[in-house]
């Protein structure tokens, strides 16, 4: 097991007296996803600016890759290389004239050539689904707009770990998902990825490993199953239950279903369902589920594929196959959560196609397994474009 970041015995307090941190003591494993999930005043923002430097401990040690973090010009600017923050508000982080500057400026403080930083502004932008913003004014930009830039502007300087401050707020519930997705890309890429947030389903859904913070202090950390689990952790917390784990609580309570661990999503949550019904478990034709790399097929081929295949639901996972669609007129039923989507889609009988690109396309058909082997469903699984042989799971 690796950690990436460590701290030890951790305090700090604000100017005015205020203890925002009192001996918080966490390890990070390299590749997760991490959600830091905690009331108002609980120290996770405070916790999140330790972390690549920005606020310095009153007491205690922060490691990266196991050594303590050095406070001098030079330590701190590769700290935050290393570690790239985005801010709870865009606009705190937004300051240049155009949407190129404000991603050029880490890159070009870091001292990269003006080929390496055009190289790497023009990836970032890419990556974020913004190619083609770069002269535009930052301060024209939607809020989601503005969240992908800044996010950009972090990507540009390559860092091995991102920590987003609240980063669905202010935010619809549709930039909201894409945004949560973007990082799960991310993650799926190589880098660990932290975020704080309120949104207790949120987190429960999709980090590896929840920290529960209350007071300044942390009360658990674990997968978020164990600590949303935990209900009288969780009130004590101030804060309310995943809306699936307070269902599934509710059920049990009832003596609907029996009791066992918490469902992750509404998926496992409908599996545990059918389980209680008698003569329901997976009868009838299962529909299939096609995977589309869009790296190797053109927007004809999978629109001629949707028709003859008799494809009734669509969805894309990943910018680049979300923008794919959009500039090829391909209507998407499902813009975020797509895989769990098109399983339940399935096992009703009904075929899906998943349009998608690199890691996510191998995210995709892991997910896909795992829930048939878990399940004991057998859902074909085909691919666009076709290989040599098919695969049922």
């Amino acid at each position: 097991m690796t950690f990436i970041l460590e701290t030890q015995e951790l305090s700090y307090s604000y100017g005015d007296g205020t203890e925002a941190l009192k001996s918080v003591s966490v390890c990070l494993e390299e590749g997760k996803k991490v959600a830091l999930v905690g009331p108002n005043g609980a120290g996770k923002s405070t916790l999140m600016l330790m972390f690549n430097g920005i606020l310095r401990p009153v007491s205690g040690t922060i490691l990266f890759h196991g050594q303590p973090l050095r406070y001098d010009a030079a330590s701190l600017r590769d700290i935050r290389k290393r570690v790239g923050m985005v801010f709870q508000n865009s606009d705190d982080q937004l300051f240049a004239p155009t949407v190129y500057q404000d991603v050029a400026f880490g890159p070009s403080n870091l001292g990269f050539s003006p080929e390496k930083v055009k190289r790497y502004v023009t990836y970032a932008l890419a990556y974020v689904g913004l190619s083609g913003y770069g002269r535009r004014p930052p301060h024209h930009l939607s809020g989601g707009e503005k969240k992908r830039v800044a996010i950009a502007g972090i990507l540009a300087m390559e860092p091995e770990v991102m920590i987003l401050d609240e980063p669905t707020s202010n935010l619809d519930p549709a930039s909201s998902e894409e945004i949560m997705e973007m990082l799960e890309e991310l993650n799926l890429g190589g880098k660990t990825v932290i975020i704080s947030t309120h949104d207790v389903d949120l987190a429960y859904r999709w980090a590896d490993e929840v920290i529960l913070m209350k007071d300044g202090g942390v009360m658990q950390k674990g997968p978020g199953q164990e600590v949303f689990g935990d209900v009288t952790l969780i009130r004590e917390a101030r804060l309310k239950l995943p809306i699936v784990v307070d269902i599934y609580q509710e059920l049990a309570a009832r003596g609907l279903i029996s009791r066992r661990t918490p469902p992750r999503n509404i998926l496992e949550l409908c599996d545990i369902l059918q389980s209680h019904a008698p003569g329901q478990e997976f009868q009838g034709t299962m529909g299939k589920i096609c995977i589309c790399n869009a790296d190797k097929i053109g927007a004809e081929e999978i629109k001629s594929a949707i028709k003859e295949q008799e494809i009734r639901f669509v969805g894309a996972m990943g910018t680049s196959a979300k923008v794919m669609a959009d500039k090829s007129r391909i209507p998407l039923d499902f813009t975020y959560g797509g895989i769990d989507k098109c399983i339940l889609k399935a096992l009703i009988g009904k075929s899906s196609l998943i349009i998608t690109s690199g890691g996510m396309v191998e995210h995709a058909s892991q997910r896909i397994e795992q829930y048939g082997s878990e399940s004991g469903a057998r859902i074909e699984v085909e691919w666009l474009p076709t290989p040599v042989t098919k695969e049922a799971i």
